[in-house]
């Protein structure tokens, strides 16, 4: 059986014109965080604070998004998807300025970043829901894929601000530039299609929400796969290096394994919009593949063996966290009825995964080595694709019982 089944008819004709503006909202949406990651040498030098407050900073962001996953997906049924995001953008602007021009010590950036953390839970279900009611069904696919493509692209951008801003006129003209950009994504949101009134009909249509059993098994397969991958992107070259491959290298290798994840989304994206179903399938069988790659870094750092570090992390990063967007269209394409609210449960367990992976990595790898770390990691994402196939199975009983009670 197909694990997206009931299609999702209410979606209409969008050009690319809307999905461009959507990768512009998410992009805005996710640059406070990453800005506070890149800029941290210039912020710390500024307001004279360590590497523990920067951790606790940007936990704020990651725990605040994570509490208001759930309670944003049910909000934006029922504001609707237009109106979510451009809350949340606008939201991302406002944060944005206010660390340029009023943040001066660790406290008020880490209250800040509590909101932008809010504001991007906000921005990823309204997101979602923009894309299951305005992009036509067989281009769905790719339009995740390039919407989960984004979050690397704000690491980018973030990147280019040292250089371009950063070490030239201050890192607070950073955010300035970010929260100018955020403004013309909200603007260029298109108009809700719906008033208000006709919401709250259609929310009154669509009767008894779906079953929550699958949906948080969902959910603790994409925290436990996400607790795996959220080590990457922190401890990828500093891994690299105590194996045995030099700092430039590393960082190319860094590069390269990112840009395989980029590249992956779109074209795994792109290929779902060629499918009938099995999306959730596809998914696991990427994650066990990425989990070769975890495995594979693992030997590498245990052993000293660069050659197994560099296909390992191309692996682990292309394959074993290029599933995002195939992932989120899965879940919208089996609830239908109501996938701001979907996508809000499973974000819980994403969100979650992303805050205790770096933690526990770091702890590993404190006391038993990289070896290790990278071993557990390989389990971690094994244990997330084993739930994510009872997920599955979950779903596809709710849907026989729904078709069973509905038939005479």
């Amino acid at each position: 059986m197909r694990d997206s089944d009931l299609p999702i008819t209410s979606a209409g004709p969008s050009g690319l014109a809307d999905l461009g503006v959507v990768v512009a909202a998410v992009t805005a949406i996710s640059l406070p965080t990453f800005l506070v990651g890149t800029l941290a040498v210039q912020i710390r030098s500024t307001m004279h604070f360590g590497a523990p407050e920067l951790g606790l900073v940007v936990g704020c962001s990651y725990a605040a998004s994570t509490l208001s996953a759930a309670p944003s997906g049910n909000l934006a049924e029922r504001l609707g998807g237009v109106r979510m995001l451009r809350a949340a953008v606008v939201t991302s602007a406002v944060t944005l300025v206010l660390v340029a021009v009023g943040a001066h010590s660790w406290p008020e950036l880490a209250l800040l970043m509590i909101l932008a953390g809010t504001a991007s839970s906000a921005g990823q279900v309204g997101s979602n829901l923009f894309l299951a009611r305005r992009v036509q069904l067989r281009r769905q696919g790719l339009a995740f894929g390039l919407k989960q493509a984004s979050v690397p692209l704000a690491a980018l951008l973030g990147g280019l601000a040292v250089p371009g801003l950063a070490l030239t006129v201050g890192w607070r003209w950073g955010f300035a530039a970010a929260a100018a950009l955020a403004l013309v994504a909200a603007f260029a949101l298109p108009r809700p299609r719906l008033s208000m009134s006709q919401r709250r009909a259609a929310a009154r249509s669509r009767g008894t929400p779906e079953p929550a059993a699958p949906l948080i098994a969902l959910a603790v397969g994409f925290g436990l796969t996400l607790t795996a991958c959220s080590s990457l992107g922190a401890f990828l070259v500093t891994s690299a290096v105590a194996g045995g491959i030099s700092g430039a290298l590393a960082g190319l290798l860094a590069a390269l394994a990112s840009a395989t994840a980029v590249v992956v989304r779109v074209v795994v994206g792109a290929m779902a919009d060629h499918r009938h179903g099995g999306h959730l399938l596809f998914v696991v069988t990427m994650v066990i593949l990425g989990s070769a790659g975890f495995a594979l870094l693992s030997v590498g750092s245990a052993l000293r063996l660069p050659v197994l570090l560099a296909p390992g992390a191309v692996v682990a990063f292309g394959i074993g966290w290029g599933w995002n967007g195939l992932f989120n269209f899965a879940v919208v394409s089996s609830h239908p009825a109501a996938p701001a609210r979907a996508t809000g449960i499973t974000q819980t367990g994403g969100r979650l995964g992303s805050v205790v992976g770096p933690l526990l990595f770091g702890l590993l790898v404190a006391h038993v080595g990289y070896g290790w770390a990278w071993g557990v990691a390989a389990i971690e994402a094994v244990l997330g694709a084993a739930a994510m196939l009872g997920a599955r199975r979950l779903l596809i009983e709710s849907r026989h019982r729904a078709r069973a009670a509905s038939s005479p």
